[in-house]
């Protein structure tokens, strides 16, 4: 028991109410992961299209005159890349994030486990 006067009900009710909130976040905060982990994977494919696309306009503006001058098109291709490389990396981030969030809950729950648990050593006194 802790020296602040916490009843034994007191504590069970906060574990209690502890696992019931790690229990409500951790399927929310596994699935926003499978989320960002498919829209990165999006955003890969995306990117490469666009290095696909940029390097085949490229290669029609060196090899034949064309009617219409593809330099735009080619700097806009450019610019999307550098967006989507910029979101990339924002989604990294929140890939951390929500990897440490994953990893902060599933130490807490095997914590609060081994608190509960009557059999563990920390119980046998």
């Amino acid at each position: 028991m802790s020296g602040q006067g916490e009843t034994p009900l007191n504590m069970e009710h906060r574990d209690a109410v502890t696992r019931g909130l790690v229990d409500l976040l951790k399927p929310a905060v596994d699935e926003i992961d499978d989320r960002v982990k498919s829209v990165r994977q999006s955003q890969v494919e995306l990117r490469q299209q666009i290095d696909s696309l940029c390097d085949d306009l490229k290669k029609i503006a060196e090899s034949d005159p064309v009617p219409m001058e593809l330099e735009p098109y080619v700097k806009k291709l450019n610019s999307s890349r550098r967006r989507v490389m910029l979101v990339n990396s924002i989604l990294q981030n929140v890939q951390d994030r929500l990897n440490k969030l994953h990893n902060n809950i599933s130490k807490e729950t095997a914590r609060r486990k081994t608190m509960l648990d009557p059999s563990s050593p920390t119980h046998q006194k």
